[in-house]
């Protein structure tokens, strides 16, 4: 059984920061690939940042240099430090992971419950 862990949503003000963890525990001995999602009320879900074991990232590009997508391969971490955030970016955010390169159409292996981020006045 293996579980993702999530922590670090809030109330933040617009042009604030907040940083998001995600820690995979249980078995589950290698993880290729982490990221985050995220889904405002009303729309899909979205890709926001991913990142390979080998430190290859990938941002949207409305993210792209505001958000910072890291992880900690000992602890099975996934961090995304969230800058200059917008009232649209209001949503709750999944981490996930993926053991194994997948085929682009296919699911993640694993999901957390997600961590809600309200962006704020």
């Amino acid at each position: 059984q293996v579980q993702l862990v999530e922590f670090g949503g809030g109330l933040v003000q617009p042009g604030g920061s907040l940083r998001l963890s995600c820690t995979a525990s249980g078995i589950i001995s290698f993880i290729y690939e982490m990221g985050w999602y995220r889904q405002a009320p009303g729309k899909q879900r979205e890709l926001v940042a991913s990142i390979t074991r080998g430190g290859s990232t990938e941002y949207a590009d409305s993210v792209k240099g505001r958000f910072t997508i890291s992880r900690d391969n000992a602890d099975n971490t996934v961090y995304l430090q969230m800058d200059s955030l917008r009232p649209e970016e209001t949503a709750v955010y999944y981490c996930y992971v993926d053991r194994f390169p997948r085929p682009a159409r296919a699911a993640h292996d694993y999901w957390g419950q997600g961590t809600q981020v309200t962006v704020s006045s």
